[in-house]
């Protein structure tokens, strides 16, 4: 006769069913905890108008005693709305600092926003989204005010968001300006042509395909995209002008793409004054009319199936980057 097995290998199917049962009812108890973090979610931000115009955000106090509540705000980052992709999900950050400025739009208790600007700039409708939001808040009612203040950079499109303000506060060490227009491809005829990659391309126009990577670059293509690259040149320069209160022949000299000292925008009047935070806050109780205000910030109302699931995925997606390499884009940006 054999002998008999060790014991400890006897109830080894039991354990492994008690382990994988437990595996599976912990699986099940987070689904179920998710389902109703967004029915939760969406009983809170819904009501009928939806939450994409009505956000509701959890206030932080940042800073002052003052009854008069003002909102800090801010971007940072170059102005693009390329997600950032999780597990089950995505975040835009335009979107996302949009609904900020949207959820102190409706709040009547709002007097002002500090927006605080960190960006060279980025997508040329990513940053009128945002310019307009702020604008909107601006008309919404005739004593709001706002007031910018620059971090880093306000540089191109950074710049461009910046123009809403009723003062335009930078610290001694940032950079202001580049106001231009930029469309930039790759163009790889010769390395496809080395590694013996043939493109082939069925369009419906001759111009359907423009700057086609694969394909010499065509002067009557490229005098076609210069002239969206200088309206977009116009519109923004326009802004800038009316903003600042001088004339586009004036200010053209100066939106050569040109980058400004914190001293020199000062000089130029592309800005108000120098400063840092404190100077900010100042500034606003000055416009205000108040000695002190309460300024919070605004924090997302985060799902338990958010949290969960908003971890970004740890690998890239090679075929989205592979398109945006290959996609003109005009960009209000500052290259360097």
């Amino acid at each position: 006769m054999y002998p008999a097995p060790p014991r400890h290998c006897r109830h080894w199917p039991f354990w492994v069913g008690i382990l994988m049962l437990g595996f599976v009812l912990g699986l099940s108890l987070l689904l179920n905890l998710a389902a109703v973090g967004i029915l939760v979610e969406g009983a809170e931000s819904t009501g009928g108008e939806g939450e994409d115009e009505y956000p509701q955000f959890t206030e932080t106090h940042s800073y002052g005693a003052g009854t008069t509540k003002v909102v800090r705000i801010g971007f940072s980052g170059v102005l693009t709305r390329e997600l950032d992709g999780g597990w089950l999900g995505s975040s835009d950050p335009i979107e996302e600092c949009q609904r900020q400025i949207r959820a102190a739009r409706q709040d009547k208790k709002v007097a002002a926003i500090i927006f605080e600007v960190d960006s060279p700039g980025g997508e040329v409708t990513a940053a009128d989204d945002i310019y307009r939001e702020l604008t909107l808040f601006k008309e919404s009612r005739e004593d709001r005010k706002l007031v910018v203040l620059v971090r880093d950079y306000a540089a191109s499109g950074g710049y461009y968001i910046s123009l809403p303000a009723d003062h335009i506060v930078a610290q001694p060490t940032a950079t202001i300006g580049s106001i231009g227009v930029l469309l930039q491809t790759y163009n790889v005829r010769g390395l496809s042509e080395k590694l013996g990659v043939t493109d082939t391309t069925i369009k419906s126009g001759r111009n359907k395909d423009m700057l086609n990577p694969f394909q010499p670059v065509d002067p009557e293509q490229v005098a076609l995209l210069q002239g969206n690259v200088d309206a977009m040149y116009e519109r923004f320069l326009g802004l800038v002008a009316t903003a600042r209160g001088v004339t586009k022949n004036k200010l053209r000299p100066l939106a050569d793409g040109r980058i400004f000292t914190a001293d020199e925008a000062l000089k130029h009047k592309l800005i108000d004054s120098i400063g840092y935070w404190d100077e900010a806050y100042a500034t606003t109780t000055d416009l205000l009319g108040v000695e002190e205000v309460r300024v919070v910030a605004y924090e997302s109302r985060q799902s338990l199936f958010n949290m969960l699931f908003s971890a970004r995925m740890p690998l890239p997606d090679w075929r989205a980057w592979l398109h945006r390499a290959a996609t003109p884009r005009i960009q209000y940006l500052w290259q360097y």
